[in-house]
């Protein structure tokens, strides 16, 4: 068999956790993701290492458009919203190909004429992953702008690990050959759904686990976290501190509570991260 037509293990765990769908799409043609039937509905046996060719999903540059404190959504489209309509779809592994479920995914993207909303939240938006690891997000195809191909910028963080920030690219875009940024590893399974298209990526975070033969693949456990039992106000919030769910903190001279177990970054502050902290 060509290596290149072996299913990987993450695609045959993608069937597994997708088993009981009577007909899944097959996205082919792309190095992101292939999904495929199993015949009996099981779910197959892992093997202790993700070696399919898969290393962590390379980090590429934030931007100049990043905005924090996005609102809490999986599509960012409205009827009147002008552009080719999008699907991406996918799921969110650790290195031992195990979904990671509750991992944060934050997407910001250029409108249909390269144009980012610098004042508002048009086209950006954060969301979470499911039990399998799994997020799909309804967006359009951006436009272009000077210097740059065609992309999705996404921050993607697993409960109490580092952020990821990089960006997702589609294929055979003219651009992408002259995009000093551009990055083959990153480019999206795209096809045409009617007048609509569909793209798929898998996304590897450097999360350690470990697989196991005997059950269904389950949610990836935090190996960073802090005691829930601080006492009432918590500690000041600091960057780069591991909080977990229940956490309290306090900041400018306000306590918060931790929602999502999480790894604080500069830009994620309390106040502007509902998302992640509840004023008490």
């Amino acid at each position: 068999m060509d290596e290149e037509n072996k299913l990987s293990r993450k695609t045959v765990l993608k069937a597994a956790l997708a088993a009981g769908v009577a007909a899944p799409v097959a996205l082919i043609g792309g190095p992101a993701l292939a999904r495929t039937t199993v015949a009996d509905g099981k779910a197959p046996e892992l093997t202790p290492a993700c070696d399919d060719g898969d290393d962590p999903t390379p980090p590429q540059t934030e931007g100049p458009y990043f905005k924090p404190n996005s609102p809490q959504r999986t599509s960012l489209v409205t009827p009147g919203t002008q552009g080719t309509r999008l699907t991406v779809s996918g799921y969110v592994f650790g290195l031992g190909c195990l979904p990671i479920a509750r991992a944060l995914l934050d997407f910001w993207q250029a409108d249909v004429n390269g144009a980012y909303d610098n004042v508002g939240y048009t086209f950006r938006g954060h969301q979470f992953t499911n039990d399998q690891g799994a997020f799909t997000l309804s967006t359009i195809v951006p436009g272009l702008y000077p210097g740059r191909t065609r992309h999705i910028h996404v921050k993607v963080q697993a409960p109490g690990r580092p952020v990821l920030t990089t960006q997702l690219y589609f294929p055979n875009e003219p651009r992408n050959n002259t995009d000093s940024i551009f990055d083959p590893r990153l480019l999206m399974t795209v096809r045409d759904a009617g007048t609509a298209k569909e793209a798929a990526f898998d996304f590897v975070l450097n999360v350690p686990q470990t697989p196991t033969s005997t059950s269904r693949p389950t949610s990836t456990t935090p190996t960073t976290s802090t005691s829930t039992s601080n006492p009432p106000g918590g500690t000041t919030w600091a960057a780069g501190t591991g909080y977990s769910a229940g956490a309290r903190v306090t900041y400018s001279g306000r306590g918060y509570v931790c929602l999502q177990g999480h790894t604080a970054q500069p830009g994620w502050e309390p106040p502007v991260t509902p998302a992640l902290w509840r004023a008490e």
